[in-house]
Protein backbone atom coordinates (compact mmCIF):
# COMPACT_ATOMS: atom_id res chain seq x y z
CA UNK A 1 0.00 0.00 0.00
CA UNK A 2 1.57 3.49 -0.96
CA UNK A 3 2.43 5.85 1.78
CA UNK A 4 3.14 8.82 -0.61
CA UNK A 5 1.96 10.23 -3.47
CA UNK A 6 5.06 9.45 -5.85
CA UNK A 7 4.59 5.79 -5.05
CA UNK A 8 1.37 5.59 -6.57
CA UNK A 9 0.66 4.35 -9.81
CA UNK A 10 -0.62 7.31 -11.34
CA UNK A 11 2.32 9.59 -9.75
CA UNK A 12 2.82 12.42 -10.91
CA UNK A 13 -0.75 12.62 -12.83
CA UNK A 14 -2.80 15.01 -10.64
CA UNK A 15 -6.68 16.27 -10.14
CA UNK A 16 -8.30 18.84 -8.73
CA UNK A 17 -11.65 19.82 -8.13
CA UNK A 18 -12.13 22.77 -10.66
CA UNK A 19 -15.72 23.81 -9.37
CA UNK A 20 -14.90 24.30 -5.49
CA UNK A 21 -11.80 26.30 -6.20
CA UNK A 22 -12.68 29.20 -8.58
CA UNK A 23 -14.39 31.10 -6.34
CA UNK A 24 -11.14 31.54 -4.25
CA UNK A 25 -9.58 31.44 -7.56
CA UNK A 26 -11.98 34.71 -8.95
CA UNK A 27 -10.90 36.75 -5.39
CA UNK A 28 -7.32 36.62 -5.93
CA UNK A 29 -7.63 37.72 -9.47
CA UNK A 30 -9.85 40.16 -8.21
CA UNK A 31 -7.62 41.46 -5.10
CA UNK A 32 -4.70 41.23 -8.40
CA UNK A 33 -6.30 43.52 -10.16
CA UNK A 34 -6.76 45.97 -7.24
CA UNK A 35 -3.63 45.83 -6.25
CA UNK A 36 -2.23 46.73 -9.73
CA UNK A 37 -4.96 49.35 -9.99
CA UNK A 38 -3.35 51.21 -6.89
CA UNK A 39 0.02 51.09 -8.12
CA UNK A 40 -0.87 52.41 -11.45
CA UNK A 41 -1.19 55.50 -8.93
CA UNK A 42 1.94 55.74 -7.37
CA UNK A 43 5.24 56.78 -9.16
CA UNK A 44 8.84 55.21 -10.26
CA UNK A 45 10.61 55.99 -6.75
CA UNK A 46 7.65 54.68 -4.79
CA UNK A 47 7.36 52.02 -6.85
CA UNK A 48 11.23 50.84 -6.33
CA UNK A 49 10.92 51.36 -2.62
CA UNK A 50 7.82 48.89 -2.53
CA UNK A 51 9.80 46.42 -4.84
CA UNK A 52 12.89 46.83 -2.13
CA UNK A 53 10.31 45.97 0.85
CA UNK A 54 8.33 43.29 -1.15
CA UNK A 55 11.69 41.72 -1.90
CA UNK A 56 13.13 42.22 1.65
CA UNK A 57 10.31 40.60 3.38
CA UNK A 58 10.28 37.50 0.67
CA UNK A 59 13.87 37.06 2.07
CA UNK A 60 13.42 37.13 5.26
CA UNK A 61 10.26 35.45 5.81
CA UNK A 62 11.24 32.94 3.27
CA UNK A 63 14.22 31.77 5.40
CA UNK A 64 12.27 32.34 9.07
CA UNK A 65 10.09 29.54 7.29
CA UNK A 66 13.25 27.26 7.50
CA UNK A 67 14.43 28.23 11.06
CA UNK A 68 17.04 30.50 9.63
CA UNK A 69 16.96 34.41 10.71
CA UNK A 70 18.41 37.13 8.89
CA UNK A 71 19.30 40.46 9.20
CA UNK A 72 17.08 42.50 7.50
CA UNK A 73 18.84 45.79 6.87
CA UNK A 74 21.58 43.51 5.27
CA UNK A 75 19.12 42.14 3.15
CA UNK A 76 17.23 45.43 2.45
CA UNK A 77 20.86 46.80 1.57
CA UNK A 78 21.41 44.04 -1.03
CA UNK A 79 18.06 44.55 -2.68
CA UNK A 80 18.31 47.93 -2.74
CA UNK A 81 22.20 47.58 -4.54
CA UNK A 82 21.02 45.17 -7.03
CA UNK A 83 17.95 47.20 -7.69
CA UNK A 84 20.06 50.25 -8.24
CA UNK A 85 17.80 52.31 -5.73
CA UNK A 86 19.85 55.02 -3.83
CA UNK A 87 19.57 54.49 -0.15
CA UNK A 88 21.83 56.93 2.38
CA UNK A 89 23.54 54.99 4.92
CA UNK A 90 23.86 51.06 3.30
CA UNK A 91 24.16 48.49 5.65
CA UNK A 92 26.96 45.80 4.44
CA UNK A 93 26.17 42.61 3.13
CA UNK A 94 27.86 39.62 2.48
CA UNK A 95 27.70 37.08 -0.22
CA UNK A 96 25.32 34.70 1.43
CA UNK A 97 22.69 37.45 1.23
CA UNK A 98 23.44 38.46 -1.76
CA UNK A 99 23.41 35.50 -3.57
CA UNK A 100 19.57 34.91 -2.16
CA UNK A 101 19.23 38.61 -3.44
CA UNK A 102 20.46 37.45 -7.07
CA UNK A 103 18.31 33.80 -7.09
CA UNK A 104 14.96 35.58 -5.99
CA UNK A 105 15.63 38.79 -8.77
CA UNK A 106 16.38 36.20 -11.15
CA UNK A 107 12.74 34.27 -10.57
CA UNK A 108 11.16 37.88 -10.40
CA UNK A 109 12.29 39.30 -13.21
CA UNK A 110 13.80 36.84 -15.60
CA UNK A 111 10.32 34.94 -15.58
CA UNK A 112 10.37 34.22 -19.04
CA UNK A 113 13.67 32.58 -19.04
CA UNK A 114 12.81 28.79 -19.14
CA UNK A 115 13.12 26.91 -15.96
CA UNK A 116 16.03 24.41 -16.52
CA UNK A 117 18.64 22.18 -14.33
CA UNK A 118 21.10 24.43 -14.57
CA UNK A 119 19.03 27.53 -13.57
CA UNK A 120 18.34 25.47 -10.57
CA UNK A 121 21.18 24.58 -9.65
CA UNK A 122 22.69 28.19 -10.14
CA UNK A 123 20.13 28.89 -7.31
CA UNK A 124 21.47 26.64 -5.75
CA UNK A 125 25.05 27.47 -5.37
CA UNK A 126 23.46 30.93 -4.46
CA UNK A 127 21.82 29.74 -1.64
CA UNK A 128 24.91 27.99 0.17
CA UNK A 129 28.07 29.43 -1.70
CA UNK A 130 30.29 28.12 0.93
CA UNK A 131 29.13 24.81 0.16
CA UNK A 132 28.45 24.45 3.83
CA UNK A 133 25.12 24.61 5.89
CA UNK A 134 24.95 24.51 9.37
CA UNK A 135 25.53 20.73 9.50
CA UNK A 136 28.24 20.08 7.86
CA UNK A 137 28.89 19.94 3.75
CA UNK A 138 26.16 20.46 0.90
CA UNK A 139 26.54 18.67 -3.06
CA UNK A 140 25.96 22.47 -4.48
CA UNK A 141 24.90 22.35 -8.21
CA UNK A 142 23.54 18.49 -8.65
CA UNK A 143 21.08 16.67 -7.57
CA UNK A 144 20.91 14.54 -4.49
CA UNK A 145 22.61 11.10 -4.43
CA UNK A 146 21.22 9.92 -0.58
CA UNK A 147 24.47 8.51 -0.12
CA UNK A 148 23.90 8.91 3.77
CA UNK A 149 20.69 7.50 3.75
CA UNK A 150 16.95 8.44 1.83
CA UNK A 151 16.07 12.22 2.26
CA UNK A 152 13.82 12.31 5.13
CA UNK A 153 11.35 15.24 6.06
CA UNK A 154 11.02 14.98 10.38
CA UNK A 155 10.81 17.04 13.45
CA UNK A 156 11.51 16.23 16.90
CA UNK A 157 8.74 15.82 19.50
CA UNK A 158 9.54 15.19 23.36
CA UNK A 159 13.03 14.15 21.92
CA UNK A 160 11.43 11.56 19.33
CA UNK A 161 12.25 11.63 15.81
CA UNK A 162 8.84 11.98 13.63
CA UNK A 163 9.37 11.64 9.93
CA UNK A 164 6.75 13.75 8.07
CA UNK A 165 7.76 12.35 4.71
CA UNK A 166 10.55 10.42 2.70
CA UNK A 167 11.04 11.61 -0.68
CA UNK A 168 11.68 9.41 -3.92
CA UNK A 169 15.15 7.21 -4.50
CA UNK A 170 17.37 9.63 -5.77
CA UNK A 171 17.77 7.06 -8.55
CA UNK A 172 14.90 8.61 -9.85
CA UNK A 173 15.54 12.19 -9.18
CA UNK A 174 16.78 13.10 -12.95
CA UNK A 175 14.18 11.78 -14.80
CA UNK A 176 11.20 13.29 -12.36
CA UNK A 177 12.97 16.27 -12.38
CA UNK A 178 13.24 16.22 -16.19
CA UNK A 179 9.38 15.23 -16.25
CA UNK A 180 8.90 18.29 -13.82
CA UNK A 181 10.65 20.81 -15.70
CA UNK A 182 8.83 19.88 -19.14
CA UNK A 183 5.86 20.43 -17.06
CA UNK A 184 6.62 23.39 -16.42
CA UNK A 185 7.46 24.89 -19.43
CA UNK A 186 4.36 22.95 -21.54
CA UNK A 187 0.85 25.27 -21.67
CA UNK A 188 -0.94 22.28 -19.69
CA UNK A 189 -2.67 25.00 -16.82
CA UNK A 190 -5.31 27.55 -18.38
CA UNK A 191 -4.60 29.03 -14.39
CA UNK A 192 -0.39 29.96 -14.23
CA UNK A 193 -1.55 31.07 -10.50
CA UNK A 194 -2.92 27.71 -10.00
CA UNK A 195 0.34 26.28 -11.90
CA UNK A 196 2.39 27.98 -9.02
CA UNK A 197 0.60 26.11 -6.53
CA UNK A 198 0.62 22.62 -8.20
CA UNK A 199 4.48 24.04 -8.80
CA UNK A 200 5.65 24.61 -5.58
CA UNK A 201 3.55 20.70 -3.84
CA UNK A 202 5.43 18.86 -6.86
CA UNK A 203 9.01 20.22 -6.52
CA UNK A 204 8.47 19.24 -2.76
CA UNK A 205 7.69 15.98 -3.35
CA UNK A 206 10.06 15.48 -5.52
CA UNK A 207 12.51 17.24 -2.85
CA UNK A 208 15.44 16.86 -5.29
CA UNK A 209 18.35 18.76 -3.65
CA UNK A 210 20.44 18.13 -0.84
CA UNK A 211 19.19 20.70 1.32
CA UNK A 212 17.29 24.25 0.27
CA UNK A 213 14.52 22.71 -0.85
CA UNK A 214 11.81 24.70 0.92
CA UNK A 215 12.86 28.17 -0.32
CA UNK A 216 13.64 26.99 -4.20
CA UNK A 217 10.54 25.31 -4.24
CA UNK A 218 9.10 28.81 -3.65
CA UNK A 219 11.29 30.63 -6.00
CA UNK A 220 10.27 28.23 -8.61
CA UNK A 221 6.61 29.17 -7.48
CA UNK A 222 7.20 32.97 -7.42
CA UNK A 223 8.81 32.58 -10.87
CA UNK A 224 5.34 31.30 -12.21
CA UNK A 225 3.37 34.41 -10.52
CA UNK A 226 5.26 36.30 -12.14
CA UNK A 227 4.47 34.86 -15.67
CA UNK A 228 1.02 35.28 -14.69
CA UNK A 229 1.36 39.01 -13.36
CA UNK A 230 3.71 40.15 -16.68
CA UNK A 231 5.02 43.09 -14.20
CA UNK A 232 8.68 44.63 -14.49
CA UNK A 233 7.99 45.71 -10.16
CA UNK A 234 7.36 42.73 -7.90
CA UNK A 235 4.40 44.03 -5.80
CA UNK A 236 3.54 40.86 -3.02
CA UNK A 237 5.57 38.73 -1.21
CA UNK A 238 3.88 35.18 0.17
CA UNK A 239 6.46 34.04 2.77
CA UNK A 240 5.53 36.59 5.26
CA UNK A 241 1.95 34.86 4.92
CA UNK A 242 3.25 31.37 5.05
CA UNK A 243 5.39 31.89 7.91
CA UNK A 244 2.02 33.45 9.93
CA UNK A 245 0.74 29.95 9.34
CA UNK A 246 3.53 27.86 9.22
CA UNK A 247 2.01 25.17 11.19
CA UNK A 248 -0.63 24.65 8.43
CA UNK A 249 1.81 24.59 5.61
CA UNK A 250 3.80 21.95 6.75
CA UNK A 251 0.49 20.03 7.87
CA UNK A 252 -1.35 20.77 4.50
CA UNK A 253 2.05 19.69 2.67
CA UNK A 254 2.20 16.56 4.42
CA UNK A 255 -1.38 15.38 4.77
CA UNK A 256 -1.25 15.72 0.47
CA UNK A 257 1.61 14.39 -0.46
CA UNK A 258 0.39 11.50 1.62
CA UNK A 259 -2.85 11.73 -0.53
CA UNK A 260 -4.22 10.04 -3.44
CA UNK A 261 -2.71 12.61 -5.75
CA UNK A 262 -6.06 15.14 -5.77
CA UNK A 263 -4.49 18.55 -4.99
CA UNK A 264 -7.99 20.11 -4.12
CA UNK A 265 -7.11 21.16 -0.50
CA UNK A 266 -3.84 22.11 -1.14
CA UNK A 267 -4.70 24.79 -3.69
CA UNK A 268 -7.91 26.16 -1.77
CA UNK A 269 -5.07 26.68 1.27
CA UNK A 270 -2.24 28.05 -1.19
CA UNK A 271 -5.34 30.34 -2.73
CA UNK A 272 -6.30 31.38 1.16
CA UNK A 273 -2.94 32.15 1.80
CA UNK A 274 -2.34 34.47 -2.05
CA UNK A 275 -5.82 36.26 -1.17
CA UNK A 276 -4.13 37.71 2.40
CA UNK A 277 -0.63 37.94 0.77
CA UNK A 278 -2.73 40.17 -1.96
CA UNK A 279 -4.59 42.13 0.91
CA UNK A 280 -1.42 42.76 2.91
CA UNK A 281 0.34 44.09 -0.69
CA UNK A 282 -2.62 46.59 -1.13
CA UNK A 283 -2.56 48.03 2.11
CA UNK A 284 0.98 48.39 1.86
CA UNK A 285 0.91 49.87 -1.81
CA UNK A 286 -1.84 52.17 -0.08
CA UNK A 287 0.32 53.32 2.74
CA UNK A 288 3.34 54.06 -0.44
CA UNK A 289 0.71 56.46 -1.91
CA UNK A 290 0.03 58.32 1.81
CA UNK A 291 3.37 58.95 1.87
CA UNK A 292 3.81 60.08 -1.51
CA UNK A 293 0.86 63.00 -0.62
CA UNK A 294 2.73 63.58 2.45
CA UNK A 295 5.94 64.55 0.41
CA UNK A 296 3.68 66.40 -2.17
CA UNK A 297 2.29 68.22 0.89
CA UNK A 298 5.87 69.43 2.12
CA UNK A 299 7.41 69.78 -0.79
CA UNK A 300 7.65 73.48 -0.66
CA UNK A 301 9.34 73.27 3.04
CA UNK A 302 12.78 73.36 3.27
CA UNK A 303 14.94 70.13 5.08
CA UNK A 304 17.95 69.21 5.14
CA UNK A 305 19.46 65.57 4.42
CA UNK A 306 19.30 64.72 8.32
CA UNK A 307 15.24 65.93 8.42
CA UNK A 308 14.29 64.39 5.24
CA UNK A 309 16.00 60.63 6.49
CA UNK A 310 14.73 61.08 9.48
CA UNK A 311 10.94 61.79 8.50
CA UNK A 312 11.39 59.08 5.43
CA UNK A 313 11.56 56.61 8.26
CA UNK A 314 9.13 57.71 10.63
CA UNK A 315 6.56 57.23 7.26
CA UNK A 316 8.07 53.99 6.68
CA UNK A 317 7.17 53.05 10.09
CA UNK A 318 9.08 53.93 12.72
CA UNK A 319 8.53 51.51 15.72
CA UNK A 320 7.90 54.08 18.94
CA UNK A 321 8.21 57.49 19.23
CA UNK A 322 10.66 59.69 17.55
CA UNK A 323 12.79 61.20 20.44
CA UNK A 324 16.34 63.23 20.41
CA UNK A 325 18.21 59.76 21.31
CA UNK A 326 16.65 58.08 18.12
CA UNK A 327 16.94 60.88 15.93
CA UNK A 328 20.55 61.68 16.80
CA UNK A 329 21.33 58.11 16.00
CA UNK A 330 20.04 57.82 13.12
CA UNK A 331 21.44 60.48 11.48
CA UNK A 332 24.73 60.36 13.33
CA UNK A 333 24.58 63.68 14.52
CA UNK A 334 24.94 65.23 18.28
CA UNK A 335 22.66 65.71 20.89
CA UNK A 336 22.47 69.39 20.52
CA UNK A 337 22.29 69.21 16.25
CA UNK A 338 19.30 66.51 16.99
CA UNK A 339 17.30 69.13 19.37
CA UNK A 340 17.70 72.04 16.24
CA UNK A 341 16.34 69.52 13.98
CA UNK A 342 13.77 68.24 15.50
CA UNK A 343 12.81 72.13 16.92
CA UNK A 344 12.84 73.44 13.51
CA UNK A 345 10.36 70.23 11.89
CA UNK A 346 8.19 71.05 15.15
CA UNK A 347 8.35 74.79 13.77
CA UNK A 348 7.84 73.75 10.14
CA UNK A 349 4.41 71.93 11.01
CA UNK A 350 6.26 68.57 9.77
CA UNK A 351 6.37 67.51 13.12
CA UNK A 352 4.37 67.87 16.59
CA UNK A 353 5.06 67.02 20.02
CA UNK A 354 3.49 63.62 21.42
CA UNK A 355 2.32 65.55 24.82
CA UNK A 356 5.40 64.10 26.54
CA UNK A 357 8.23 66.83 27.87
CA UNK A 358 11.46 66.35 29.78
CA UNK A 359 13.78 63.70 28.78
CA UNK A 360 11.05 61.86 27.59
CA UNK A 361 9.84 64.21 24.63
CA UNK A 362 8.67 62.27 21.83
CA UNK A 363 7.98 63.80 18.18
CA UNK A 364 5.27 62.26 16.05
CA UNK A 365 4.13 63.04 12.38
CA UNK A 366 1.56 65.82 11.30
CA UNK A 367 -0.25 63.99 8.83
CA UNK A 368 -1.79 66.57 5.95
CA UNK A 369 -5.04 66.56 5.02
CA UNK A 370 -6.26 66.04 1.83
CA UNK A 371 -4.25 67.30 -1.27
Amino acid sequence: MPTYIHERKQWPRYRYDATTLLPSLERVNLARGRLFGILEAIGLDEKQEHDVAALTEELVKSSAIEGERLNPESVRSSVARRLGVDRGGLASTDHYVDGLVEMTLDAAHQYDLPLTEERIFRWHAALFPTGRNAYGPVKVGQWRTDEDGPMVVASQNRGREVVHFVAPHSDRVAHEMSQFLTWVEDKNEESLILKAGVAHLWFETIHPLDDGNGRIGRNIMDLLLARADQRLHRPYSMASQILAHRKEYYDILEATQKGNLDYTAWLDWYLEILNLTLDAATETVSQAIGRAQFWQAIKDVSLNDRQRKAVSRMLMGWEGRMTNRKYSRLCDCSAATATRDLNDLVDKSVLRLDGAGGRSTGYELVKPGPL
